[in-house]
């Protein structure tokens, strides 16, 4: 087995491959994270056949990439067999594990793929035979304790923790894995497609007029409560700015969202068209609608690493999340809006849920996030 540095490559040792599967990962946001290191690949190997292994519930976000020359998609009761069975039929000679679980490297050492490149844990690498090595240093999303959220509030006088560099946001992650085999590692954006075709279509579906400004609001959080900005906050701040100008709102969501959006929508009432989209949109329908705003308000998910890499701004009030580690767009890019907390020492804890006062998110006040709506608005439509 191959084993490698974070800087070292495999340029010099092994043929440039000609038929590549990519094995993604499983959550939207972190799907998205995933597409500067195949920017990255894609460059690196031009003329090579790169296809990739998604969950079929994601399948749709890679519509028209233009990294991508195939998806092939895995059912989510799919064992490791029928998941090989698939690769083996398409004979690859190398796969890129971008999950660092063990079923992924099984599925491609049954697959008998030649190259099964990954990045390298115990065990795991008797199912690999190139491994890229994790550098020291580099920050986690480790939960705090209850004990080190009280020691952090006891405490809190004492100087911040310093904050994670750009190498440990998880872009770099994937940008680390594809340099071990020679692609150049410098960020870039995460990038997704929408075609104006779509644009139209959803416009034609949902009424929206183009010479309206429309605000998404993203309200929910699938990974848990800690991560949400409270619903009625969601509210005021529509009401605020549905009497600031000729702006209409489309609510995004999932089908549990449903319920969510429609309270924000009744609080908006007749102050400006509202459109439900939560619960009734395809994942290509999510990301053209989400193209179609201006800027979209909402909670650290999944959609606010979508609306960022189809091109349009969002206004994210973070608490128990980090935005050095899974911050939307590129990281340092300043037409995004990232709300830190304040007041809050115990931030970023990364819990599901708050064990103490909720802190985080209530530092986030309607004003101070309306405020920052209006800033990205006014830099898109100067006057």
């Amino acid at each position: 087995m191959t084993r490698l540095s974070p800087v070292s490559t495999l340029r010099s040792t092994n043929p440039d491959p000609q038929h590549i599967v990519v094995r993604s990962v499983n959550w939207l946001g972190d799907a998205v994270m995933t597409t500067p290191a195949l920017r990255r690949l894609r460059q690196r190997f031009p003329s090579a056949r790169i296809e990739l292994l998604t969950p079929a519930k994601l399948a749709d976000l890679w519509t028209g990439h233009p990294d991508l020359d195939g998806i092939l998609a895995f059912q989510k009761g799919d064992n490791v067999l029928a998941v090989a069975r698939q690769l083996r039929e398409r004979r690859f000679d190398l796969a890129i594990l971008f999950p660092n679980s063990h079923r992924v490297a099984l599925e491609a050492w049954c697959a008998r793929i030649p190259r099964r490149f990954g990045i390298a844990r115990p065990w795991r690498n008797l199912l690999l035979n190139q491994v890229v090595e994790s550098p020291a240093g580099i920050a986690t999303t480790r939960k705090r304790t209850p004990e080190e959220i009280q020691s952090r509030l006891r405490n809190a006088a004492l100087p911040p923790e310093p904050a994670p560099g750009p190498e440990s946001h998880h872009t770099a992650h994937y940008l680390r894995l594809v340099a071990g085999l020679g692609a150049d590692p410098t960020p870039v954006a995460p990038f997704l497609t929408v075609s104006t075709a779509e644009q139209n279509a959803l416009r034609r579906r949902w009424d929206l007029d183009p010479q309206r400004t429309w605000v998404g609001i993203n309200p929910g959080a699938e990974y848990g409560a800690a991560k949400r900005w409270p619903a009625a906050n969601f509210a005021a701040s529509a009401r605020l700015l549905a009497a600031e100008g000729n702006r209409g709102f489309l609510l995004f969501g999932g089908p549990a969202d449903r319920t969510l959006a429609e309270g924000i929508a009744a609080e908006i009432g007749s102050a400006a068209p509202v459109r439900i989209l939560a619960g009734k949109t395809s994942l290509r329908e999510l990301c053209t609608g989400l193209s179609i705003c201006s800027v979209v308000l909402t909670n650290d998910t999944g959609p606010m690493h979508v609306a960022a890499a189809v091109g349009t701004p969002v206004v994210v009030p973070f608490g128990s999340t980090s935005i050095e580690l899974t911050g939307p767009g590129l990281p340092g890019e300043t037409k995004h809006r990232l709300l830190r907390p304040s007041n809050a020492p115990c931030a970023p804890c990364f819990l599901r849920e708050c064990p103490i006062d909720f802190r985080c998110m209530a530092s986030h006040t309607v004003e101070r996030v309306t405020q920052s709506v209006r800033e990205v608005l006014a830099e898109r439509n100067p006057t």
